[in-house]
């Protein structure tokens, strides 16, 4: 029964819109009208503002870490990888949201930071880099979620390389659209919206 409620805790936490929480609290915004209409960080730099949009990212970020911390501070058996996987699905698809909400960048980011902690550096020096030289938010976010793959399949086990695996894969399926606006050359750059 334990590990269910932590099954489903872990979701839930995922589910918690922060982008959403943070621009009606704050700046009487509801982002899902603006901008990409994506209930994550992103969306949230280019609408609300830097600070609006870094709060964003860090609490984004701590769902997926707190759902992998989970099973562990209440002493089971569960999975962190699992758990961490649940909160991504639930900022992808959050309940509280009717299940349209960001695209998990941040999140894994969490989760990676408890698994894979020099994979996730190593994967947001990529994304700093891209960033840099692209200025283009969802190529860089793509470019970190493949060198996490890539440090998974050199030095992780097969748990992290199967998660990493789908992380990569929902992460460019989430960005579909931003690498068609990238392939026509629409797709919006970091100094012209933030």
């Amino acid at each position: 029964m334990l590990n269910m409620i932590i099954l489903l805790s872990s979701y839930l936490i995922g589910s918690i819109p922060f982008a959403w929480v943070i621009g009606k609290s704050f700046y009487s915004t509801d982002i899902r009208g603006y901008g990409s209409g994506n209930l994550g960080a992103t969306n949230s730099f280019r609408i609300l503002g830097k600070t609006a949009g870094t709060m964003v990212a860090f609490a984004d970020l701590l769902k997926g870490f707190i759902a992998c911390v989970l099973p562990m501070a209440l002493h089971t058996n569960v999975s962190p990888a699992l758990c961490g996987l649940l909160a991504i699905i639930g900022h992808a698809f959050p309940v509280f949201a009717g299940f349209k909400g960001g695209k998990a960048v941040a999140t894994s980011a969490g989760v990676f930071l408890f698994l894979a902690p020099l994979g996730i550096f190593i994967a947001c020096m990529v994304f700093l880099i891209s960033l840099l030289f692209s200025k283009y938010v969802s190529l860089s976010s793509i470019l970190g979620s493949i060198s996490i793959l890539i440090y998974s399949f050199l030095f992780e086990g097969r748990l992290i390389l199967a998660l990493s695996s789908f992380i990569c894969l929902f992460v460019i399926i989430l960005h579909r659209e931003n690498i068609k606006r990238i392939w026509k050359g629409m797709e919006a750059k970091v100094g012209r919206t933030f």
